[in-house]
């Protein structure tokens, strides 16, 4: 798994939080980790983002950004606003696999869900994924309504004939609700693909090395993680897709 895409259920769900988790775990294994955001929005040119807080958190990864753009809007909007020039799938592929040449894992972080548009011809960060044969990790909220823009999710990969690696919930809160309970066993069945993590809530306001320390806990084994499922009250997925 030399090139890993992330992609959220939608925006602010965890998803650069969920990176760096990911990242730090594969650093306290011995891997070499590179971060690519493929497109970077809402920051400044001088104003750190989100290939910088994964390197905070994480430590020592390679990061690189394919494009940024001032507005925090969906990319293709962004770059039409400003007037620069949209980000396109195949830059993206070849930015990360250009890092993989040199790196034992690319993380290739996207921006808000699967299907946001980089460009006007409606390219996306499934059509990357598409071109890297990378596997997806989909990052998804804990509580009511993640069943939904899971399900959707996991849906549109296997229409595409792309790998889901598995559903990370980006934020776990310290006191649950029922429904978050609930869907512990529930997003394995709507995605037809394994939990493979939590992260706590508030994770990302941990000082650097105290989140490096913790990280591999909150992830599976096949992250490079501790994660125990099981204790955690997860069952096993079932066979097949949806």
């Amino acid at each position: 798994m030399p090139v890993l895409v992330i992609t959220g259920t939608g925006t602010e769900v965890g998803k650069t939080v969920a990176t760096a988790a990911v990242a730090a775990a594969a650093l306290a294994a011995g891997r070499t980790v590179a971060v690519l955001k493929a497109a970077q929005t809402g920051v400044r040119p001088d104003e750190p983002g989100d290939a910088d807080e994964v390197a905070r958190l994480a430590g020592a990864v390679t990061k690189a950004e394919v494009a940024r753009y001032p507005e925090p809007l969906a990319p293709a909007t962004a770059a039409r606003r400003a007037g620069l020039k949209p980000v396109r799938p195949h830059e993206i592929a070849e930015a990360a696999a250009k890092l993989a040449t040199e790196h034992d894992l690319v993380l290739v972080e996207g921006a808000g869900g699967l299907l946001v548009r980089f460009d006007h011809e409606g390219g996306t960060l499934a059509h990357a994924a598409e071109l890297l044969r990378a596997p997806v990790l989909v990052v998804a909220s804990a509580g009511l309504g993640t069943l939904n823009t899971t399900e959707l999710t996991a849906r549109e990969l296997r229409r595409r004939k792309l790998d889901l690696a598995g559903v990370v919930i980006g934020s776990w809160p310290d006191s649950p609700d029922l429904a978050s309970r609930c869907n512990l066993a529930d997003l394995p069945d709507v995605s037809g693909a394994p939990l493979l993590g939590a992260l706590p809530g508030g994770a990302g306001r941990l000082p650097p090395a105290d989140f490096r320390a913790a990280a591999p806990g909150w992830l599976a084994p096949r992250l490079d993680g501790t994660w125990d499922a099981e204790a955690f009250g997860v069952r096993e997925a079932p066979p097949g897709g949806l």
